[in-house]
């Protein structure tokens, strides 16, 4: 099977750890587990002493229930018979498209979101169609031309919200009428959510899993709950089908997750009102220093997100995005994602979800670059 390269990770690969200013990641700042026991409040040596005693079998193969009934909770109207554990939401949006799609399908994808939404079903021989997002729009999609996109007959619509990169957020009604659009088309509705619930003002934001028959929402432990490393996803769907058809793909490629992985897990959505706390309080506080620098840059625009930890900075000089992105990571140590890996030239990617330290240090840096170059 070829398929196209994924450029934001194969960016990401490259440089990350060499970063000086690593404002690239996309995660909440990550928490170890000393940080973990101290946020909730769990007794450290039990939860150890438990663990460490556990024999290190398969675990439970459809998912540990504590865990799943963490997730449950994350929605209003699943049950953990609906939630399908994986390796991250890599993983989760991978197996939906290798469960649900055939080749000669018609898939429409959004663009710019994660490249998975759209390289992935393209290399299964379906036909993608994309939904451009356009900065004049706020990056929220134009519903009439996503009506026409659907004409003919869609198997799937593939949706990110909040958006990677642009943190455009679509509310309750917009949603709603992309529902209907799937309804009337008889597609799937997948949507990329791994970064909801991190909203900049207190809103409720509905998943397409609470709002549609076939929608399906794939969401991890990674960006909202700061906990990369276990490596745990999960789709959620009420669509018999397709759990069906996720359950027999999974015995192939995945049989379970990590039972160590998917005991912290469920020890962090125990807890998941104080995680998401203090991770909207620093996605919060540090989109008040971007915008704060935004403001003060000539040379930099964009369209203030409304949720999740990342944003596009377009600039007005004539470089581009790859060259200016390794330029400043050698002259300064800046680590941000160049816009091309997304289909958009003259604009990078930042994620604002670090230690505040690290973003002002790495805007300071930004800054001092850009002026340079418009010199």
């Amino acid at each position: 099977m070829k398929i196209a390269p994924f450029l934001v990770e194969e960016w990401m690969n490259a440089y990350e750890t060499g970063a000086r200013y690593n404002i690239a990641e996309t995660c909440v700042d990550s928490v170890s587990l000393d940080e973990l026991f101290a946020l909730t409040g769990a007794d450290k040596a039990a939860f150890l002493n438990g663990l460490c005693a556990r024999r290190l079998t398969y675990g439970d193969i459809e998912g540990r229930p504590d865990f799943l009934a963490g997730i449950c909770k994350l929605y209003k109207t699943l049950a953990p018979a609906d939630i399908v554990p994986t390796h991250g939401a890599a993983g989760a949006n991978h197996h939906v498209f290798y469960s649900l799609v055939e080749p000669g399908d018609v898939v429409v994808s959004v663009m710019p979101t994660y490249q998975q939404l759209y390289a992935i079903p393209a290399s299964l021989g379906a036909e993608v169609r994309i939904l451009p997002l356009r900065e004049e729009d706020g990056y929220l999609p134009d519903l009439a031309r996503l009506r026409a996109l659907c004409e003919g007959g869609v198997k799937m619509i593939c949706i990110n919200n909040p958006n990677n990169p642009a943190g455009a957020l679509m509310d309750e009604e917009t949603l709603q009428k992309i529902v209907a659009i799937a309804r009337e088309a008889g597609a799937y509705l997948l949507c990329d959510e791994v970064y909801r619930h991190l909203t900049q003002d207190e809103v409720y934001s509905p998943s397409a899993a609470d709002l549609y028959e076939k929608g399906i929402s794939v969401s991890s432990m990674s960006k909202v709950f700061s906990l990369a490393g276990l490596r745990l996803g999960w789709i959620a769907t009420h669509d018999e089908a397709a759990k069906k058809a996720f359950a027999s793909h999974r015995d192939y490629d995945l049989i379970s997750c990590g039972m160590l992985d998917e005991a912290v897990a469920a020890l962090a959505l125990a807890h998941a009102d104080k995680l998401l706390a203090r991770s909207r309080a620093i996605v919060r506080k540090n989109l008040a220093v971007l915008d704060a620098w935004v403001a003060r840059q000539p040379h930099i625009r964009y369209v203030k997100p409304q949720a999740g930890t990342t944003a596009l900075l377009h600039y007005d000089l004539d470089i581009p995005s790859y060259e200016f992105c390794t330029g400043m990571y050698h002259a300064t140590g800046a680590f941000v994602t160049p816009g091309a890996c997304f289909g958009e030239e003259r604009c990078m990617r930042i994620g604002y979800a670090c230690e505040t330290d690290t973003l002002e240090a790495g805007l300071a840096a930004m800054g001092r670059y850009i002026e340079s170059l418009a010199r």
